[in-house]
């Protein structure tokens, strides 16, 4: 025969308030009655009526995390449960915010030999809301202030946390808040609601921990958050782009399709590659933001159509990215990042199934022709279609070379043209070899350019004479001059 672990709740307040059910329980003669935490009213009141309780607060001392806490007390409770039925007391309400009662339940479901029976108890929840003048209907997400991730708190919700037992947890709670909310927020600490010893205190958001007295019975109330306070989440940024092509939105906005946004998409992606070459951190974000943009508004433009939204997005590279990832979220070993693009293109094969694909094949169309080459190159050297050695591809550039010069000698401008690329893709050969990536190189050597040809304007500026009047070795001087400057601040190579 199973035993019984009956568990029961304590209430929020006094004894006056104590469910005459659960006090009937507490009034059973020769009962062992374990109490979670003897922090609580109706300990001092029921003990005043001669009702004795173990408790399991020396544990809390004993452990460095309130779940080794919670394993320690379940334990015990399971140790007791083997020879006879336990009494099990907690506050509040068994089936709010208590992680024991859970991990009871949870072992219940794994056959450990005991049953739990929940009798009840007063939940505090509708003193809480009387004491802040809340209706729960409003939107309301009740939160565990000793586990709990930042990225699911609902912010637009009346946002309440419970289990605030001291300065550490009410801390960590700040602490999170301040990531998305201003420092002076107000916020407000709520002690023992629908006891005698309630009381509201409303702080600024900074001051949460300070002063936060050792109890049991603390909860955090964080009203909910205006729109503008919100603008670094996603959820935001979605509701902004789809008023922008809403019927009240933004003209441009609404007449833009997937085909107009093109060019957008490529040129934010260059600035990014600008911001970064700048070593600007502001910039870069900046930049990157605006990349964004353009996927929210193709996302948007999907969603208004009927066909996708950036929800399929969000979940088409979300699980890509779990199943190319089976070393980080399954159980296949890669310790090396080569191992690591051999399990990538592996999956990707068996994603494609026994189709017979070309070995070039899935390379973007669209990507500018440097890149085009060096994806080329990248993939039919994954067959051993390459030089190991810079030599031959040296050579290749000389021998490429020299057929352009001689198209160019025999004025034939179409052939010319054929021999330049392979002088070009030749070079792109040499590039990948050192694991240069050709676009970003020419990038960086057109800025170059640009920033030393602008130095030497500037000199021209000053000098009050016009272009004319330089000669070639004068302006080289510049050059030079620009060359110089620019290694010595930024020790860029020339």
């Amino acid at each position: 025969m199973r035993t019984r672990v009956t568990v029961v709740g304590l209430g929020a307040g006094d004894l006056e308030q104590l469910p005459i059910g659960i006090y009937q329980q507490f009034k059973k003669t020769g009962q062992k009655i374990f109490v979670r935490t003897e922090d609580h009213p109706v300990i001092e009141s029921l003990r005043a009526e001669h009702v004795t309780f173990e408790s399991f607060d020396s544990l809390y001392e004993q452990y460095e995390t309130f779940e080794d806490v919670y394993q320690a007390i379940v334990d015990r409770l399971e140790k007791e449960a083997e020879s006879h039925d336990v009494l099990y007391a907690v506050p509040g309400h068994p089936m709010l915010a208590e992680r024991t009662v859970q991990m009871l339940l949870e072992r219940e479901k794994q056959h450990y030999g005991f049953e739990v029976d929940i009798k009840g108890g007063k939940s505090y929840l509708d003193d809480l809301f009387s004491a802040l003048k809340i209706d729960p209907i409003e939107g309301f997400q009740f939160v565990d202030a000793t586990r709990f991730k930042r990225g699911d708190l609902q912010y637009r919700n009346h946002l309440i946390f419970c289990q605030v037992y001291d300065e550490m947890i009410a801390s960590e709670v700040k602490l999170a808040l301040m990531e998305d909310l201003p420092h002076d927020y107000p916020v407000c600490i709520v002690h023992a609601a629908g006891s005698r010893d309630e009381w509201v205190k409303q702080v600024p958001l900074f001051q949460l921990d300070r002063d936060m007295p050792v109890s049991n019975l603390i909860s955090v109330y964080v009203p909910p958050a205006e729109n503008q306070l919100l603008n670094h989440q996603f959820q935001r940024l979605r509701e902004v782009i789809a008023e922008l092509r809403g019927p009240n939105g933004c003209p441009w906005d609404q007449k833009q399709t997937h085909e107009s946004l093109k060019p957008y998409l490529i040129e934010e992606a260059y600035e990014v590659l600008e911001a970064i070459d700048d070593e600007d951190d502001d910039k870069i974000a900046e930049e990157l933001g605006d990349v964004l943009l353009q996927i929210m508004l193709h996302s948007q433009i999907g969603e208004d159509d009927g066909y996708f939204s950036v929800d399929d997005v969000i979940r088409y590279i979300t699980e890509k990215m779990i199943r190319r990832h089976p070393h980080v979220f399954g159980d296949v070993s890669a310790q090396t990042a080569e191992e690591v693009a051999d399990n990538w293109e592996e999956i990707k094969k068996q994603e494609k199934g026994d189709s017979q694909e070309s070995v070039l094949a899935g390379i973007a169309k669209s990507l500018p022709a440097t890149l085009y080459a060096y994806e080329l190159q990248a993939k039919a050297a994954k067959v051993g279609f390459d030089w190991d050695h810079p030599r031959p591809i040296l050579e290749k550039i000389r021998e490429e070379l020299k057929e352009f010069q001689e198209a160019i000698s025999n004025n034939k401008q179409q052939e010319a043209e054929l021999e330049y690329g392979d002088v070009l893709f030749a070079a792109i050969n040499l590039a990948r070899y050192y694991k240069i990536n050709p676009e970003i190189a020419l990038q960086r050597t057109n800025r170059k350019f640009e920033e030393r040809f602008q130095y030497i304007e500037e000199q021209i500026s000053r000098s009050g004479r016009d272009w004319e009047d330089f000669s070639l070795n004068e302006l080289d001087q510049f050059w030079e001059r620009a060359k110089h400057l620019k290694k010595e601040h930024r020790g860029e190579s020339e």
